[in-house]
């Protein structure tokens, strides 16, 4: 089987010849890979260890944004400053300022002067991802989001207290950012000639131990425009990949309520998230994407470490199919190149054991 059919062939639940194996990772992740395989382009990459990649439509956007202030910053199109900085072996973004923080009322909104322009897309861009590689590889459509961005708008800590103290504002700019990603997504599915296979939609609602928020809130907040997404995606027939990391097990039935189809990253170190728990309780109704650990076996274990890790998740979350195997999160910097080529050996072995 090649990898797209093997991927679509465990989202419509159908015979496969292993459980699929995905992996993400970061740019030191892709260099280390590089190294190692002597290769440059990261699909023969992905084509040498046999990875069931599932690539993005990258945004692109052109145009005016928010200038940055300083000569190491780059600004996004939501109006976001970012400045790179070292951490280790990593780099990474962090956010210089949060552009809505001086915001404090619905009308307020109207003065902002960075809401992106849905006109200035590149959206044939956009959609030569999919057409280029979407015979050999599954595809996502561009990255969507409801509360992340509103995060990055307003800083983490207004936008936790803004759920209970000015709920109005909440509305107000969550109005704003789903009906411009929906107007977004509707003509990039327009302007693409080929049909993604999912829709990636982001949206962190768990910490390391619990909810970031309530679910009464997010029935509040989130949990109407997620379905109104999940129904857009599905009337073209579109299935939708859900990220959200953390501890989020109380939320998964009101997930699976609004429509999402798979879910991602299963960080089964915190606390409601068993493997098996999951599996008994939602696999009939979800695909689970991820799983194996990122914060202790891939980046500090041995190899035998990762492949125990990984045979765990094939024969809890891959029990009968729904599992696409893969890290619960970027692999970071740093991680061995052997623990990553023990995860994928071992999909590669075992991978049609539990099916």
């Amino acid at each position: 089987m090649t990898s797209k059919e093997r991927i679509l062939g465990i989202l419509n639940r159908e015979k496969v010849d292993r459980i699929p194996v995905d992996l993400w990772h970061t740019d030191e992740v892709l260099q280390s890979l590089k190294d190692h395989t002597g290769l440059k382009d990261k699909l023969a990459i992905y084509r040498k260890l046999g990875v069931d990649r599932i690539l993005w439509a990258e945004t692109s956007y052109l145009g005016e944004t928010r200038p940055p202030e300083g000569a190491d910053e780059v600004t996004d199109h939501w109006g976001c400053r970012r400045r790179t900085v070292q951490a280790g072996a990593a780099e990474y973004d962090e956010f210089v300022d949060y552009p809505l923080a001086g915001y404090d009322s619905p009308d307020s909104l109207d003065d902002y002067p960075w809401w992106p322009d849905v006109d200035q897309y590149d959206y044939q861009k956009m959609a030569a991802h999919v057409v280029d590689n979407g015979d050999e590889f599954a595809t996502f459509g561009p990255w969507i989001s409801f509360f992340e961005v509103y995060c990055w708008m307003r800083g983490l800590e207004n936008a936790m207290m803004d759920l209970a103290l000015t709920p109005d504002l909440v509305q107000a700019a969550l109005d704003r950012i789903e009906d411009h990603q929906t107007q977004m997504v509707r003509r990039f599915l327009k302007a693409c000639p080929e049909k993604v296979d999912m829709a990636l939609v982001s949206d962190d609602m768990g910490g390391q131990k619990s909810l970031l928020m309530s679910i009464r809130h997010w029935k509040e907040f989130i949990g109407p425009r997620l379905k109104r997404w999940c129904d857009l995606f599905h009337d073209h027939g579109i299935k939708v990949f859900y990220h959200s990391d953390g501890s989020i097990d109380a939320l998964i039935p009101h997930l699976i309520e609004a429509g999402i189809d798979i879910l991602n990253p299963i960080q089964h170190v915190c606390p409601g998230m068993d493997r098996g728990h999951l599996k008994g309780t939602s696999g009939d109704r979800l695909i689970f994407h991820g799983g194996v650990d990122n914060q202790s076996a891939l980046p500090f274990g041995s190899p035998e470490d990762v492949r125990v890790e990984t045979r765990e998740c094939l024969r809890t979350l891959g029990d009968r199919g729904g599992y696409i195997c893969c890290s619960c999160h970027n692999v970071q910097a740093g991680t061995p190149v052997e623990n990553i080529l023990a995860m994928i050996e071992t999909v590669h072995r075992e991978g049609n054991r539990w099916l």
